[in-house]
């Protein structure tokens, strides 16, 4: 059966090393919705219109699905937020007849904000404006009870996940 795994996690929790390592563990294929961006000309750290992001979103299943009926498995890199959006990605797992398994990465909003500090000073990746990530914390919807998430608060839990 293939694989789809759904990154869940705000920006700066470390969901892109996580899919990374995982990914070279599992001979998956990464999506990033943030790569998808980047080849679009755009960047989420300075604020993306909606309807962009849906068009992003749009190309990202594309992607994924053809992936999957290749019997690849695949990462998708994403915030996976709000709810609505995980619920998409587990109907086309469900569509592909590929197992679905949800991965949050939880990491606190203190954390989150020293590493955004730490970034501005050692760049590792583009840049998060303080207002759009604000805002993305405010809105962030982490995964409920009823959604099974697997939760990974460092690398060191990649050791015991069920995939």
């Amino acid at each position: 059966m293939t694989l789809l795994v759904l990154m869940c996690g705000t920006s700066f929790s470390g969901k892109s090393t996580v899919a990374r390592e995982l990914a070279a563990r599992l001979s998956a294929t990464i999506v990033s919705l943030d790569e998808i961006n980047e080849r679009r000309g755009l960047w989420g750290g300075d604020g993306i219109p909606v309807e962009e992001w849906q068009r992003t979103h749009t190309l990202a299943v594309a992607e994924v699905r053809d992936l999957l009926a290749t019997g690849t498995a695949v990462i998708v890199d994403d915030t996976s937020s709000p709810r609505f959006l995980r619920d998409a990605w587990r109907a086309l797992a469900t569509q592909t007849g590929a197992r679905f398994v949800l991965l949050y990465v939880e990491v606190d909003h203190t954390t989150i904000r020293q590493r955004h500090a730490n970034n501005r000073h050692a760049p590792h990746r583009q840049d998060v404006s303080d207002a759009v990530l604000d805002q993305h914390l405010t809105d962030f919807e982490p995964p409920t009870p009823d959604e099974n998430a697997v939760r990974i608060t460092s690398l060191a839990d990649l050791q015991h996940l069920p995939v």
